[in-house]
């Protein structure tokens, strides 16, 4: 426990400066060190301080924001960062302090509490995702299962800025400490596990009501009824690395248990963070790995594995590959495009079997980097998508919106980072993931009472895509990777996805790249048309929720995301560039987007060239506008 008697507005606002605060979550490295891989569970003065005024804002906004509330009940969880209890511990005395009824959970995983928190009022969740582990950081919602909106965020950053800068605000993080009732913090604690327990109920009754998209038992069950015969029929195992995560105590094990699915784990000490936490292709070989060593044990069934990070929201996936007979780590564009395929593959199928399923106005809600490949799989359902700025919350608001005009939203989720979120889930969850392809997998051609002929999902999305030839009755995942829509697309975490600006005006560097990109676009157009059949540009942004296309000018984007997207003779989009400064992270990231042409390995070949070259132009260009 830190000693707060010398507190000082000095160490306050010196830890307040290297905060980043923005509506998916504040973030700075918390460790003592201020190494962002320290693994220690201590934390300076100053930030225990912060995580008392924390406490204190987002009470103070809670109440003056839903005063009718007379009750507020609050869970606060952390995931397995080794600073997360520390700062629990500050931010639990500030909400007692404040009179708020808080219940901590402990560690929990986020879909976990969030699942929970729609039971109660609000939440206060302690994680920084996938950022190293010296890092941590803090996330705000309500009783919706997500993050707070941008505007709400927006007020409360605000207050809490305030807050820190005020001439006594050291002395307030001092009484917050020494006020709080020693008594409550002492039952609170002794609560833990019995809220643990409901917290993991609620979120299995969520699990159950997310797969099979009702609360109906006369649908989830003979969705899932469905789901273990084709298992028996045809094993299929599950491998896990839990990296030390949040998960390691959460429902995973469980889920699979109840629906006879064998569930192989490593790493499944919570608190054992075993390595890098991003769940990006260069962590997921240890997943790899352990699916080689179980095939090598005779365990063939083993046919998906799965990474979280370290709060467990996010995962991606590894197959076994049955053609090369080992496995295979999936891109995190290419995980999204699997679920939002088999998402919307169900939604046809029940619709097929219960009326109370069919809609006319149907979307998704993506972020703005998402491979274009989801507007050709979303074409063949007859659904529209729709883009927002980078951001969980933001995508999730989208939805919130497009469903506010009637249209039904089942999936939704940012493809660049393979986060995928189901309806009525309003954050990530890898188990949902997980459950998409288990039920591509499983839900096969079925003959009704009445003697209708029931389409599976793999079946449904080959015949709607123009690919029946290439169903068969005993598919693989393999088959089904063979049917997506081919795109080259840079993954989020390679190297030369980052970019590191001296310009922190990014209003006025992208009005210099504008000139840059016209003066480029001039010069090369010919040659970009022989290379790659380009003809013509159109310029969009996402700023939270709003798209704006046909930008004439790229300044006001702002610190949104900026997109060229490049179209051929027949004004058919092939290829698009992208840049967004992160609100999250001190960097400035970029991709490009390129769709092969034809299932040719010349074309293939041409087209990941291509992508390459189009964003060393993109880089270059940019880099010369942060240089003017």
């Amino acid at each position: 426990m830190n000693n707060l008697l010398e507190l000082s507005n000095e160490q306050l606002t010196s830890s307040l400066s290297k905060m980043i605060l923005s509506a998916s979550g504040w973030r700075t490295i918390f460790a003592k060190s201020g190494e962002e891989q320290d693994n220690t569970t201590e934390i300076t003065d100053g930030l225990a301080g912060i995580s008392l005024l924390i406490g204190k804002s987002f009470c103070d906004w809670f109440s003056k924001e839903f005063s009718q509330i007379k009750n507020k009940r609050i869970v606060l969880a952390c995931d397995t960062r080794p600073t997360g209890k520390t700062i629990a511990d500050y931010v639990l005395r500030s909400v007692i302090a404040s009179g708020f009824d808080i219940r901590y959970v402990g560690v929990a995983s986020a879909p976990e509490v969030m699942a929970y928190a729609r039971k109660l009022d609000g939440f206060i969740y302690i994680s920084a995702s996938h950022n190293p582990i010296g890092h941590n950081g803090i996330k705000f919602g309500l009783n919706d299962g997500g993050v707070i909106d941008g505007e709400k965020s927006k007020v409360l950053i605000e207050s809490f800025k305030n807050l820190c800068n005020q001439d006594d605000a050291s002395e307030i993080a001092k009484n917050l400490f020494s006020s709080c009732n020693q008594d409550l913090l002492k039952e609170v604690y002794q609560k833990t596990e019995f809220y643990k327990k409901e917290c993991l109920q609620s979120y299995s009754e969520f699990f159950y009501e997310i797969t099979a998209a009702s609360k109906d038992d006369g649908i989830i069950k003979p969705i899932f009824s469905s789901i273990k015969k084709s298992i028996k029929e045809n094993p299929i195992s599950v491998a896990c690395d839990l990296n030390g995560s949040a998960r390691c105590l959460s429902i995973d094990s469980k889920i699979f248990a109840e629906n006879e699915i064998p569930f192989f784990t490593i790493n499944d000490e919570a608190f054992k963070i075993a390595h890098e936490i991003i769940p990006e292709p260069e962590n997921l070989i240890y997943c790899a790995d352990f699916m080689k060593k179980l095939h090598s044990e005779g365990n063939n069934s083993v046919k998906l594995g799965y990474m979280p990070d370290c709060d467990g929201d996010r995962g991606n996936i590894v197959y076994w590959s049955d053609d090369e007979n080992q496995p295979k780590i999936l891109k995190a564009q290419e995980v999204f495009s699997l679920s939002v395929l088999s998402e919307l593959a169900f939604m046809d199928y029940l619709a097929d079997k219960f009326p109370q399923f069919n809609s006319e106005k149907k979307a998704i809600s993506v972020n703005d980097p998402t491979s274009m490949r989801i507007e050709e799989i979303a074409k063949c359902f007859n659904v529209e998508v729709h883009r927002a700025e980078v951001g969980e919350a933001n995508v999730v608001n989208l939805a919130r919106e497009l469903r506010n005009q009637n249209y039904q939203v089942r999936i939704l989720g940012e493809g660049s980072n393979g986060g995928t979120i189901t309806n009525p889930a309003a954050v990530r969850d890898p188990i949902n993931t997980i459950f998409a392809l288990l039920k591509l997998l499983c839900l096969k051609d079925e003959v009704l009472p009445n003697g209708k002929v029931v389409l599976g999902l793999f079946h449904r999305w080959c015949k709607f895509s123009g690919n029946e030839s290439l169903y068969r009755e005993n598919f693989t995942l393999d088959d089904v990777t063979k049917t997506l829509p081919k795109y080259i697309t840079t993954g989020v975490s390679e190297p030369r996805a980052i970019l590191h600006i001296q310009n922190s005006n990014h209003s006025d560097l992208k009005s210099k790249y504008q000139k840059n990109f016209e003066k480029f676009w001039q010069e090369k157009k010919s040659y970009l048309f022989e290379r790659y059949g380009i003809s013509s540009w159109q310029a969009v942004c996402n700023n939270g929720t709003k798209q704006t296309n046909g930008l004439t000018d790229f300044s006001v984007s702002a610190r949104g995301g900026l997109k060229i997207i490049f179209y051929n003779e027949e004004k058919n989009p092939i290829s698009f560039i992208w840049m967004r400064g992160s609100g999250t992270e001190s960097a400035f990231r970029v991709m490009c987007d390129v769709k092969v042409l034809d299932n040719s390995e010349i074309s293939l070949t041409k087209a990941t060239e291509f992508e390459k070259e189009l964003l060393e132009y993109h880089s270059n260009l940019i880099k010369l506008s942060d240089s003017i």
